[in-house]
């Protein structure tokens, strides 16, 4: 097959579009025929991407999101079958889906709704469920709290302005761009742009980062007692959540079966927006990491076109 690999750890430049065996699904996994893989920049930094439980993986395959159509199922496998379209995260310690076909756990599927194109199914997983994971399981948003999502523009955060608006938060935003408008289409009450704007003194009983830096040590001090804090970038400094009274929370997303459902049948009645930036062929996914430092990069996924 026809695959985006990398033989040694960098940037763009390592990646080279060549030959790659066909996986071969193990038991409890399916093979996919990928049809759209989206890619995230940092995964060329991330240290799963080159290694499992400490021994070099390379070559390795990237991006983690995929949408395509089953093709084969190994042992043990029941709940799908070759022709169901699926979409999913694939975990991080292993190959990735910038391939023609990639072998992954069948649990880590769900059904693709015909309405929803491969494309945007394949930009949905790896944001959607952090976003999910972020207001449900860690942060349990309740109707009627606050809640400041810091990076509402970007990808991770433009879907958690929309699930914690779809809970019945009451939403606030910071960017650093011209997207107030968009964000507010999004469900925010409020809109900060910390280019000229700070944060105006309101306490929350959620906050979301997915900046960090700065950004993180700001938002220890904008939470009530009690409140909670999740962040996406980097665990918090030990100690300090005691000292305002509240928790802290960093993980790691999973995939999970049912959130993958739920959010694709979100989008699929459009109450879920996902944006893509840019598509690019896989042919071109060197070029496609590359735009990840061109300025004005629109808001949105990058996504790998691998079939029509």
């Amino acid at each position: 097959m026809t695959a985006l690999r990398a033989h040694r750890r960098g940037g763009p430049e390592v990646l080279a579009v060549e030959s790659a065996p066909v996986p071969i699904p193990a038991p409890g996994e399916v093979l996919v025929a990928v049809h759209a893989a989206a890619i995230t920049f940092d995964e060329l930094t991330w240290e799963e991407t080159w290694t499992r439980d400490g021994v070099d993986r390379t070559p390795t395959i990237v991006s983690h999101e995929m949408s395509g159509v089953v093709t084969e199922t190994g042992s043990g496998v029941t709940d799908l079958q070759p022709g169901d379209e699926v979409y999913g995260l694939v975990g991080f310690d292993r190959d990735g889906a910038a391939a023609e076909f990639v072998a992954m756990p069948a649990s880590d599927l769900a059904a693709k709704p015909s309405t929803v194109s491969h494309p945007v199914a394949a930009a949905l997983p790896l944001a959607g469920l952090t976003a999910q994971q972020a207001l449900v399981d860690h942060a349990a948003v309740r109707p009627g709290e606050a809640v400041l999502v810091h990076g509402g523009a970007g990808g991770v955060g433009a879907l958690t302005v929309q699930l914690a608006a779809q809970l019945g938060a009451e939403v606030t935003a910071t960017v650093r761009s011209d997207t107030a408008e968009l964000v507010r289409g999004f469900g925010a009450r409020h809109v900060i742009d910390t280019r000229s704007d700070t944060l105006d003194g309101a306490v929350y009983d959620v906050v979301v980062d997915t900046v960090g830096g700065q950004t993180l040590d700001q938002s220890f001090g904008v939470l009530r007692r009690g409140g909670r804090l999740v962040t996406l970038s980097a665990p918090p400094p030990p100690g300090k959540a005691d000292e305002y009274g509240i928790t802290a929370t960093f993980f790691i997303v999973t995939a999970n079966r049912n959130q993958l459902t739920d959010l694709v049948q979100r989008v699929a009645g459009g109450r879920l927006h996902v944006a893509i930036a840019r598509t690019f062929p896989l042919a071109q996914g060197r070029e496609a990491f590359e735009s990840g430092r061109q300025p004005g990069r629109k808001a949105g996924k990058t996504v790998l076109i691998v079939r029509d």
